[in-house]
């Protein structure tokens, strides 16, 4: 169950820096017009996808998780995959539109550390 979950962990981490890679790509061009690239919408999959399987691992493992945290992650998660799928098309998508992915994105980093 260890591998398992380290695995997934991973692989979360991986969809994490899609994430951000494709927003640090884009920041020259936060004020002209950055447009969502794949590799935010494939990582927000990726996290979303990865973040419940961990919780469903964890819980197997009747390991004690904090259920608000966890709801309040998949909140985020579900917000970045909404903005990324909405802008995915669009060729001159709203100027605050990537540096919130990218925002909420640390965020979501910020409160899996922090928060306990």
């Amino acid at each position: 169950m260890e591998i398992l979950r380290n695995a997934l962990l991973v692989i979360h981490f991986i969809g994490l820096s899609m994430i951000l890679g494709g927003v640090l790509v884009q920041t020259k061009l936060f004020r002209s017009g950055a447009k969502v690239l794949p590799a935010i919408r494939h990582g927000a999959y990726t996290q979303l996808a990865s973040g419940i399987l961990l919780v469903a691992v964890i819980k197997a493992a009747d390991d004690d998780l904090n259920n608000v945290k966890i709801a309040v992650k998949l909140g985020i998660a579900v917000v970045i995959l909404v903005l990324a799928l909405v802008n995915r098309k669009k060729v001159n998508p709203a100027s605050w539109v990537v540096p919130t992915i990218g925002l909420l994105a640390v965020a979501n980093v910020v409160i899996a550390v922090f928060w306990r």
